[in-house]
């Protein structure tokens, strides 16, 4: 998990793959793009891109851009393309199942694919020090719920769902750039 490490100011949570994934990623889709310019030239290129791209863009939903945020006021909430917005008196309960999961006051459960997670039960020597290890994602959960409890009474923002728009938008470019280089292609 990776954080914006403030202290009283808004922390991010995500899965510590979802970094590696994108520089991954964005590394091997360099690396093709650069090899088809090296083969076949710019033009062959930017007919081949959109396809490349839209796997890395594949790659970073499903892994960077799932994310829960808190801060003193709310989370904002971000799974694959949805994003819910919502103050902490809407909260009634926390949870980490395999991961996190807040039960809102309109009935309805929200799982994080982004945020902590329960992980399983690793067997370690006991250490000299008589301290235990506690598990990043039972680290979170104690935090998110300390954030909670911490909250002011003003922090009452109604539940809001809307599409992740920098991925909604991101995808609509790349379809579109698709869709003409199979013209392109098509007509000669």
């Amino acid at each position: 998990m990776t954080d914006d490490d403030q202290s009283g100011a808004a922390r991010t949570f995500r899965a510590a793959s979802g970094p590696v994934a994108i520089v991954v990623g964005a590394g091997l889709a360099l690396f093709l793009l650069g090899d088809a310019v090296a083969r076949a030239g710019w033009g062959q290129m930017l007919l081949l891109a959109p396809w490349v791209l839209l796997l890395l863009w594949v790659v970073y939903v499903n892994s960077f851009a799932s994310s829960v945020r808190i801060d003193d006021d709310g989370v904002t909430v971000v799974n694959l393309l949805r994003r819910t917005t919502f103050g902490w008196s809407r909260v009634r309960a926390v949870d980490l199942r395999w991961q996190l999961v807040f039960s809102l006051d309109d009935g309805k459960d929200l799982s994080c694919y982004g945020g902590p997670a329960k992980a399983g039960v690793i067997r370690l020597p006991s250490r000299s020090d008589g301290e235990e290890r506690v598990p990043a994602g039972v680290r979170a959960l104690e935090e998110i719920e300390e954030r909670r409890e911490a909250a002011p009474d003003t922090a009452d923002a109604p539940i809001r769902r809307s599409w992740d728009r920098v991925a909604v938008i991101s995808l609509g470019v790349i379809v579109v750039w698709a869709v003409v280089a199979i013209l392109i292609a098509n007509a000669g």
